[in-house]
């Protein structure tokens, strides 16, 4: 019984939490590998251009509430899902157009691009400062838990309840979702199999007579529906505040790093390691302990790896130590 409720802990407070980040992570993970596998370049922008169109959501969704329009017992933003994905698609697209493609037509090295991304960031950051403002919104609605910690322990009998969020169960199902998707559109579908020519050798994808303009236009256009599902589902989970985008970039790199940058694949499973680890080594592990431990060995002290406040450090660690030992990845293979 005590090593149940130990397992329960560990569900309640790092596992499902863990797999709800690393969704979030890995959404946002892909689109720094597609974009750098196709565009070849990295897009310093990432976090800004997810609260962009999570901006949007947020404003709908207020919309749509005094309008008294709801989804039931699932979110309201999730109806906005599709007007945000199109004003995503129409920033970025206006983006390339008129920052972008300039430097890609002078066959600007990709450093240059990278650091003109990071403009576009500040661009991107006063745009949703001016129009939403810089303060913490919540903007969710419907049923907030599918299980409470009452009732399981109602059920069970057990000492330690499990809380099940409706948010973790819509995010881990709609990443999955969205991610199926969008491995079966790059490896079954025409214009998929483009990019990934586009992006293995560019100068033999036009003589084939690939149209490189389109392939650009489709690859952004992924690229805006990853960002903004992935940017819903993070404010769904936590709350919208538009500058923690930012600081969810470095996390974001380092995923799409340990998967192998230009690997989707890898940058999928990337996303649920950086998460893994950050919450499992900020976890404090007393009362795990004292479950499974004889009642002398329990320890007095939090049993904590790490502070919380170093989350952050242990995303930037696993990104340097990766770089360091395997600059390809951990998960090498099949590029875009």
């Amino acid at each position: 019984m005590e090593f149940l409720n130990a397992i329960i802990l560990l569900l309640n407070y790092t596992i499902l939490p863990a797999l709800t980040y690393g969704s979030q992570l890995a959404l946002g993970a892909i689109f720094v590998t597609l974009i750098y596998g196709v565009l070849r370049f990295a897009n310093f922008a990432t976090g800004d251009m997810m609260s962009f169109g999570t901006m949007f959501a947020v404003l709908l969704t207020y919309y749509f509430q005094s309008l008294g329009i709801n989804f039931g017992f699932l979110p309201t933003a999730l109806l906005t899902i599709p007007f945000a994905i199109f004003m995503m698609i129409l920033y970025m697209l206006t983006i390339d157009k008129f920052v972008f493609s300039y430097y890609r037509i002078k066959k600007s090295p990709p450093v240059q691009l990278a650091m003109v991304s990071v403009g576009v960031m500040f661009v991107t950051q006063a745009i949703i400062r001016i129009i939403i403002g810089p303060f913490d919104r919540r903007f969710l609605d419907g049923e907030k838990f599918i299980l409470k910690a009452t009732e399981f322990k109602e059920m069970t009998g057990f000492n330690e309840g499990l809380t099940i969020k409706s948010t973790q169960v819509i995010t881990i199902v709609i990443t999955i979702i969205v991610v199926m998707i969008m491995f079966w559109f790059l490896n079954k579908t025409k214009t998929g199999t483009s990019m990934r020519a586009y992006s293995d050798n560019e100068d033999l994808a036009l003589l084939s007579g690939i149209d490189p303009k389109r392939v650009v236009m489709i690859t952004w256009m992924i690229a805006g529906v990853l960002a903004t599902i992935g940017g819903i589902l993070y404010g769904l989970d936590k709350s919208y505040r538009p500058f923690v985008y930012f600081n969810n970039m470095l996390p974001i790199f380092a995923a799409a790093i340990v998967g192998g940058i230009g690997n989707p694949y890898g940058a999928f499973l990337g996303g649920y390691v950086i998460a893994f680890a950050e919450i499992f080594l900020t976890y404090a592990y007393k009362k795990f302990f004292t479950y499974i431990l004889p009642e002398s060995l329990e320890p007095d002290s939090m049993v904590q790896l790490l502070s919380t406040d170093y989350k952050f450090a242990i995303s930037f660690s696993i990104l340097v130590i990766v770089l360091l030992f395997r600059p390809s990845g951990i998960f090498e293979g099949k590029k875009i």
